[in-house]
């Protein structure tokens, strides 16, 4: 199974639409196997987008992402990292599909809602991020989401 990294950012905690976004993993056959509100810190926020310090975009995000709590999510599913990302859709909301997160709940260019790992590589590197402590295993009755006869 695969895990990935979602982050609720600031605008979707303050919209009050974490409820409908966990929702909508749930429905699809995640498994939550790490949650937790927290504020990032400059230097969690530092670490987590060491990638973009450069980018003329990289001061803005990171005080956007420190200034109002997110909520961390750790998902796991067979094929978790691209369906979330198709979940979630084009990274600009007024670009995104309807029924996606972002093409029904956001309109902004800058607010995007949702982060989500895209590779397996950035997932173990940012839910090591998030959930220094670990995720938590437990029973999960997936036996009515995948079906035992296809493969995995």
């Amino acid at each position: 199974m695969e895990r990935t990294l979602i982050l609720l950012k600031p605008d979707a905690v303050q919209r009050a639409l974490c409820g409908r976004v966990l929702t909508r993993f749930e429905e699809k056959g995640l498994k939550i196997v790490g949650m937790k509100l927290m504020h990032i810190s400059d230097e969690l926020a530092a670490r987590h987008y060491a990638q973009h310090k450069e980018r003329p975009f990289y001061a803005g995000l990171v005080r956007f992402m420190t200034s109002s709590p997110v909520v961390a999510l750790a998902l796991q599913g067979n094929g978790a990292i691209a369906m979330c990302r198709k979940m979630m859709g084009a990274t600009f909301g007024a670009d995104a599909e309807p029924g996606t997160i972002r093409g029904d709940f956001g309109s902004s260019r800058s607010f995007n809602l949702v982060h989500g790992s895209d590779s397996p590589e950035a997932a173990a590197r940012e839910l090591a991020l998030f959930f220094p402590e670990g995720l938590v295993e437990w029973d999960y009755q997936s036996t009515w989401i995948y079906d035992a006869s296809e493969e995995l």
